[in-house]
């Protein structure tokens, strides 16, 4: 398995919030303005922002302007490489990091 550990972790850590796990959530649905977002939290509109950004750098929110308003949706292909990611992670293997160092130390096989 060749996997980026650290790039995966960094979308984890966005995931690490129950306010943008909400976040998430809502726009399964769709997309959403951002007031829509911000009218189902008790949360300042800079704190929303910050929230959207981290989600934004990570990949796993895109988000545009139109006029004076930002409207975001899921990163389709983001939530699609999570899902193949987290299969993998869980799935036993020949190359799982377990079963290798298992091997290499004479232990299975």
């Amino acid at each position: 398995m060749n996997t980026n550990y650290a790039k995966n972790a960094g979308l984890f850590k966005a995931l690490a919030d129950k306010n943008r796990l909400m976040i998430v959530d809502m726009l399964s649905c769709g997309e959403l303005c951002a007031c829509m977002i911000l009218e189902k939290f008790n949360i300042t509109q800079p704190t929303l922002s910050h929230h959207m950004k981290i989600l934004c750098d990570c990949g796993l929110v895109n988000g545009r302007k139109e006029g004076k308003w930002t409207y975001y949706s899921l990163n389709n292909e983001t939530v699609q490489y999570i899902r193949v990611f987290w299969d993998e992670v869980t799935s036993m293997k020949d190359d799982y990091i377990c079963y290798v160092a298992a091997v290499e130390e004479g232990c299975c096989e």
